[in-house]
C-alpha cells in the first residue's frame, strides 16, 4: 500500500515546502524514503510508536539518546480508510516544525489517497478491458467467463450497440485525465461500458434500450466526446444481441473506414454501396482496379479531377471553380480519362464504375 516508489514521490512533494529533513518510515519502523539518503534502511523507533498509537509524536532531545534511530523533530502518523499505513517525520526543532505538522500530513494523506484510488481504477480498468476483450472474440462463454460478468456487474443479456472512437493520428495515447472526462459522461448509465481498445481508439459498449433515442444518444456522446478530444473519430455499429457484439463491432470498424471530407462519426446503418464493397475480396477489388483505374493511377490531376467532380455531384461548373481551372482544361482532363480508361464520366454506366473503383482505391488507400 506504501511503496518505496510513492514514498519518494510523497518526499519529492513535500520537501518543496519545507528546508527541513523528512523522512517516511513503514508501520513497521523502516526508514523507506528520505531527504538524507543515509538514512534509507534504518529502524526508526519513534515512527514505529507514533504508527501503534495512531498519534503524533513529538521527538525532543532527550528521546534521542534512549530511542533508536531518532532526531528530535516531529512523527505524524498518515491514514488510509482510517487505517494506519506509515508515518511522515520532520527533523529539527519542535517548536518550529510543530506548526508545519497538520499541513503535512493532510498533504501526505491526500497523496497517498491519490495514488491509492489511482491503482484501484487502473485494476479495474484492466479487469473490464480484458472482459471485453474475450467477450469480443467470441469466445465460449463458459461458466468462468458468465462469472466475471458477475462479479462486473455486466448484464450480457442486454442489446449493445458499438461505438468506436479514433483519437487524431498526431494525439499522444490517452492520458488519465482525459479519459476519466470520457468516464464523466453526464447520460452514462450503469450497463455502459467503456474500454480503450489499443493505444488510439476506444469502445463504448452502449446498453440499448431505444433504438431511435439510442441514436440520438450516440450522437450526442460523440459531440461531448470531440468536446474533449478534438479530431476524434467514430464509427457506429448496429444494436445487437449481447452475445452477437463481434457484428457490431466489425460494423463500427467499417462505418469508421467510411469516414470522408470533414465528417467526424458515420452510422454502419446508413452506409449503402459500403456494404457491397465490405463484402468483395482483395482479388476482386484488385482486379476490378486493374479492368477500370489502372490507366491513370500514376495520374494524379486525372484522379483530383475525378474525385472533385464526384464530390460536385457532376457539376462541371463548381468541379471547375473548385478545382482553380479553366472549363476548358476540365473537358481536356475528363477526355483524356475516357481515353485512357476507355470510360466516359458522360455516360451513367461508365460513370458509375469510375465511382465504384475510386470508393475501392480510397478505401485501399486509408486501410
Amino acid at each position: 500500500m506504501l511503496s518505496a516508489h510513492l514514498a519518494e514521490k510523497i518526499i519529492t512533494e513535500v520537501k518543496k515546502l519545507l528546508s527541513e529533513d523528512i523522512i517516511i518510515v513503514s508501520k513497521s519502523g523502516t526508514i523507506m524514503a528520505s531527504t538524507d539518503k543515509r538514512r534509507i534502511g534504518n529502524y526508526h523507533e519513534g515512527a514505529l510508536l507514533a504508527a501503534k498509537d495512531g498519534e503524533s509524536r513529538i521527538i525532543t532531545k532527550e528521546d534521542e539518546k534512549h530511542l533508536a534511530g531518532v532526531k528530535a523533530g516531529i512523527n505524524l502518523p498518515v491514514f488510509l480508510n482510517n487505517e494506519v499505513i506509515g508515518v511522515i517525520g520532520i527533523t529539527g526543532s519542535p517548536s518550529h516544525v510543530s506548526p508545519f505538522g497538520v499541513i503535512i500530513q493532510k498533504m501526505t494523506e491526500l497523496l497517498i489517497r491519490e495514488n491509492h484510488y489511482s491503482e484501484l481504477f487502473q485494476w479495474e480498468t484492466r479487469a473490464l478491458e480484458g472482459f471485453v476483450f474475450e467477450w469480443l472474440q467470441q469466445r465460449t462463454m463458459d461458466a468462468s467467463f458468465l462469472e466475471r460478468a458477475r462479479l462486473l456487474e455486466i448484464n450480457l443479456e442486454s442489446k449493445r450497440q458499438i461505438i468506436l472512437l479514433q483519437w487524431p493520428q498526431h494525439m499522444e495515447p490517452l492520458l488519465r485525465n482525459k479519459w476519466v472526462q470520457l468516464l464523466e459522461w453526464p447520460e452514462k448509465k450503469s450497463n455502459d461500458l467503456f474500454v480503450r481498445w489499443g493505444n488510439e481508439r476506444m469502445i463504448l459498449l452502449l446498453e440499448v434500450t431505444e433504438t431511435i433515442q439510442s441514436r440520438e444518444k450516440i450522437k450526442r456522446f460523440i459531440q461531448f466526446s470531440n468536446s474533449i478530444i478534438p479530431g476524434l473519430h467514430a464509427g457506429v455499429g448496429r444494436a445487437v444481441d449481447g452475445i452477437h457484439v463481434t457484428q457490431s463491432l466489425q460494423q463500427a470498424e467499417r462505418a469508421l473506414k467510411s469516414i470522408v471530407d470533414d465528417q467526424y462519426f458515420c452510422f454502419d446503418e446508413d452506409l449503402i454501396l459500403e456494404l457491397i464493397l465490405d463484402e468483395l475480396s482483395a482479388e476482386t477489388k484488385k482486379d476490378y482496379l486493374e479492368k477500370t483505374l489502372s490507366p491513370i493511377l500514376e495520374e494524379e490531376d486525372l484522379l483530383i479531377t475525378m474525385e472533385e467532380l464526384f464530390r460536385q455531384n457532376h457539376s462541371l461548373k463548381k468541379t471547375a471553380e473548385a478545382l482553380h481551372i479553366h472549363i476548358n482544361t476540365l473537358h481536356y482532363r475528363i477526355n483524356k480519362i475516357k481515353t485512357l480508361t476507355g470510360l466516359s464520366l458522360n455516360q451513367i454506366y461508365d460513370a458509375s464504375a469510375l465511382y465504384l473503383a475510386f470508393l475501392i482505391l480510397e478505401k485501399s488507400t486509408k486501410s
